[in-house]
């Protein structure tokens, strides 16, 4: 199983190395050629403009949605802002999945968090139902979705932080900078299926 990450802008190392600790053999994505021998792609926080922007500028924007119709993709933060249809703002975006995401929810940097999550659909693919510490830096929060998206994650006040529609990921959060490759597992459990 190869995944590839791409690595324009943000967070994409550090999901390099939890993919390696699971044993997935990965690839830093630049280039729409690098998509050809994908089993999935993960898309990771960042700043979502200018991951987009630089989506358009080297011709990615197209074949990753292309790639997206058939293969997993899992946007984490800026990631889920991308694989949203509306964001309220003219931004490039992949709009694969249909959820409407709301930037910078929490607030400013200064309001990033940690909290820890209900996650008892990650223990069919990981077998463990402890809480997830998830990171939560200038997040999105997926403010709805639609007929075809499971809401996998919501805050105790409602506020949905994960969402997958069929081979499709959204997290609001920041699973890569955790030593929990949980997310992880279950990410490569839909490549598998696809």
């Amino acid at each position: 199983m190869k995944i590839g990450v791409l690595a324009l802008q943000g967070a994409f190392e550090e999901h390099i190395v939890m993919l390696k600790k699971l044993g997935a053999e990965t690839a830093e994505v630049r280039l729409s050629e690098q998509l050809d021998d994908l089993d999935g792609l993960i898309i990771p926080g960042g700043e979502s403009t200018t991951i987009g922007k630089l989506m358009v500028d080297f011709d990615l924007l197209e074949p990753i949605r292309e790639f997206g119709l058939a293969h997993a993709i899992w946007g984490t933060c800026a990631g889920a802002i991308l694989l949203s249809k509306d964001a309220h703002r003219e931004q490039p975006l992949l709009e694969l999945m249909d959820i409407t995401v709301e930037r910078n929810a929490f607030g400013r940097q200064l309001d990033s968090f940690e909290a820890g999550l209900d996650v008892d659909f990650l223990k069919q693919a990981t077998g463990a139902g402890d809480p997830f510490h998830a990171v939560f830096i200038r997040a999105p929060i997926i403010e709805s979705v639609g007929a075809d998206v499971e809401t996998l994650i919501s805050l105790p006040d409602g506020r949905i932080v994960a969402a997958q529609q069929g081979h499709l990921l959204a997290t609001s959060f920041h699973p890569e900078l955790t030593g929990d490759t949980r997310f992880h597992e279950y990410f490569l459990s839909l490549v598998g299926a696809g």
